[in-house]
């Protein structure tokens, strides 16, 4: 499991290091540019709302957010820097990286990442099909739930993991056809969209 803890960044895993797979971004780079973050706020006392900046996906920015994802990757993981306090010079590597393959820059790259992963956070893996965040989170309690393989170990952690998913809300998908895009390049997604 991996996409929750890798989009709300730092501050989700020191939050809560058991959340794990609603929503991505860039797996290595949600905060560009050294902006802080400002992922999460409160609602109510026991759930946390993580705000994504929406924007209506084309089939460019998801063709171009794929292709250049191994090389954003690649670019991070030679740097030294920390993924939320990159350099200037890092930044325009990364921003040479994303223009490159068709986006204006990095920020843009991650912007595309954490709307692509809104919906992916929804998506079964098994039916391939968006049944949204939370009503997922469920399918897979109840998955778990049902799985006589499992170990009684394993079982209570994947359930406790879940459960843990359910204090983190996500804003309504805004742009309807983002989930059409996502679903039909879900196959061809980096690595991390996908549940363990």
């Amino acid at each position: 499991m991996s996409l929750f803890a890798r989009f709300a960044v730092p501050a989700l895993k020191v939050i809560c290091p058991a959340v794990s797979i609603i929503i991505v971004s860039d797996p290595r780079g949600a905060l560009a540019q050294n902006q802080p973050d400002k992922a999460l706020v409160q609602v109510g006392k026991a759930r946390q709302l993580v705000s994504v900046e929406q924007m209506p996906l084309t089939e460019k920015h998801v063709q171009g957010y794929i292709a250049a994802t191994a090389e954003v990757h690649s670019a991070l993981e030679t740097s030294e820097e920390s993924v939320d306090k990159l350099s200037p010079q890092t930044i325009v590597k990364l921003d040479a990286v994303a223009q490159k393959h068709g986006l204006s820059d990095y920020a843009e790259y991650n912007r595309i990442g954490k709307n692509i992963g809104q919906v992916t956070s929804g998506v079964d893996e098994v039916t391939r099909k968006y049944v949204g965040r939370d009503a997922l989170i469920r399918l897979r309690i109840a998955r778990v739930k049902a799985n006589k393989k499992m170990s009684e170990v394993d079982r209570k952690e994947a359930l406790t993991d879940l459960n843990d998913q359910l204090q983190f809300a996500l804003p309504p998908v805004q742009y309807k056809g983002n989930i059409d895009l996502v679903v039909k390049y879900y196959g061809k997604l980096p690595e991390g969209y996908y549940s363990d």
